[in-house]
């Protein structure tokens, strides 16, 4: 999946990550949200980004039928080895959840929450992305750190 972003570059999910989100999609009446984070490079010599990585929900997260609340502890260990182990090159860039609608739409709490990790997180660039995974569509954000502006991105 390609989208373009706001500075005219290319954001790209690889298909393993993308098949691993979709593996959580919502299909069902007793389906919990899921996330985690979002975990890729920054293409040198160029404006574009690819996501190579996600982690999936574990222990210490919180997951009910419409809401998902990712915990720190588990998720940030992962962020911090990858980083640690590609030399710097694969970096946190955004987080990712399911909703269980065919067209995802982001609710109030999670543009609350986007806002705040635009405000509060460590990140190396000025963009953070979001994805929502609905049950036939995968939408994506992205989220301005300076001015807190979330904006959807399209294919």
């Amino acid at each position: 999946m390609i989208v373009k972003m706001t500075n005219k570059g290319q954001f790209k999910i690889s298909e393993e990550a993308l098949i691993r989100m979709n593996q959580y999609k919502q299909d069902d009446y007793k389906s919990l949200e899921a996330g985690g984070v979002l975990l890729g490079r920054f293409i040198k010599g160029s404006k574009n980004i690819i996501i190579d990585q996600i982690t999936v929900p574990m222990i210490g997260d919180q997951r009910g039928r419409t809401y998902f609340i990712r915990g720190e502890k588990r998720h940030q260990q992962i962020i911090t080895n990858i980083w640690a182990t590609s030399s710097g090159t694969c970096n946190y860039l955004g987080e990712w959840h399911t909703h269980p609608e065919s067209y995802p739409t982001p609710s109030d709490q999670d543009i609350k929450n986007w806002q705040k990790i635009l405000s509060t997180r460590t990140f190396s660039s000025l963009y953070l992305y979001f994805i929502i995974v609905g049950t036939q569509r995968v939408r994506i954000w992205e989220g301005n750190r300076r001015t807190g502006k979330i904006k959807r991105l399209y294919i």
